[in-house]
């Protein structure tokens, strides 16, 4: 397993704006000033391969994996990358100690964009070092396909992800920080998202709108 302990982020003061749908101005760029220092991005990421390849399911480095739509995209071989990408505790801390609803929805916010920004470094990380010209990933959770069970399997690909980089799976396989993300990064001549999958409307995490056809190919329930 290797780890980036060193995730450079940058965010905009219009960008938490529009999440927050044109959220106070003043507000948002005190907290940004303030607050943001509590973000320590961090992940961990493995180089796996797939040693098994069935119809809903697909074997890597020896864990089964169950999902139609992770065998569909995985082919025997094939290099792919599980991850666990987190922020920390300390922007949650500081969330959850505000009493003001507006400022601690703000952080919230801060802290779901610096996710997903870490997520993204990750992405592009992997691809500038893999020599992979896409990447497309899935998480546990995010389909009925791969529910959150999925997560025992995949943290026993990642063994070491609590004391490398703080994240832990608890009894109810969500994670502590719960500013964190799991999932697999995959090889794709196509892009591919989850949200393809999802009939969910309205969604404000929507990357991609819903594709009915996939669902069919994919021979799956949409939720």
């Amino acid at each position: 397993m290797e780890t980036l302990d060193r995730i450079p982020l940058r965010i905009g003061l219009e960008e938490v704006r529009a999440e927050l749908g044109n959220g106070d101005r003043d507000l948002v760029q005190r907290l940004l000033d303030k607050e943001t220092s509590w973000i320590r991005p961090r992940a961990a990421y493995g180089v796996c391969r797939v040693t098994g390849k069935y119809d809903r399911a697909a074997v890597v480095d020896g864990v089964l994996l169950k999902s139609r739509v992770l065998a569909h995209h995985l082919k025997n071989g094939m290099r792919v990358f599980p991850f666990v990408v987190t922020i920390g505790r300390g922007l949650e801390s500081r969330a959850d100690a505000t009493k003001e609803l507006p400022a601690r929805s703000c952080l919230h916010t801060i802290g779901n964009l610096a996710l997903n920004k870490a997520r993204r470094y990750l992405k592009n990380y992997l691809k500038k070092h893999s020599a992979h010209a896409r990447l497309s990933h899935l998480s546990p959770g995010s389909l009925k396909d791969w529910p959150l069970e999925a997560q025992r399997p995949l943290f026993s690909i990642l063994k070491g992800a609590e004391r490398a980089i703080g994240v832990q799976l608890t009894h109810r396989l969500l994670m502590n920080p719960t500013k964190s993300v799991s999932g697999i990064f995959f090889p794709t001549e196509t892009p591919f998202e989850s949200c393809q999958l999802c009939p969910r409307d309205p969604c404000q995490g929507r990357r991609a709108p819903h594709n009915a056809d996939l669902v069919k190919k994919y021979g799956i329930d949409s939720l």
